[in-house]
């Protein structure tokens, strides 16, 4: 039997978890862009929204976008982050 993921917790961009943070400035920046980012185009608006952002954290966080919000993020080719909802 496959098990469904669970629905993804909405992340807060005023949250006290830097990772947090990160993530929801992704999701908004997907949001907006509904043709999909590439992840260097990605990093790098995010890197912008706030330079205090370690660069090796939102990496990671870029990095595992798609695995910790199956629900919401795909990757339509390699390199490019998508929401679903514009599938």
């Amino acid at each position: 039997m496959v098990k469904s993921p669970e629905p993804s917790i909405e992340p807060g961009i005023h949250s006290s978890k830097v990772t947090e943070r990160i993530n929801a400035t992704a999701l908004e920046l997907l949001k907006k862009h509904a043709n999909g980012l590439r992840w260097s185009e990605l990093v790098s608006m995010i890197m912008d929204s706030d330079p205090a952002f370690h660069p090796k954290t939102v990496n990671g966080c870029v990095w595992k976008l798609v695995e910790k919000y199956p629900d919401r993020v795909y990757k339509p080719s390699k390199g490019i982050f998508r929401l679903l909802e514009y599938k």
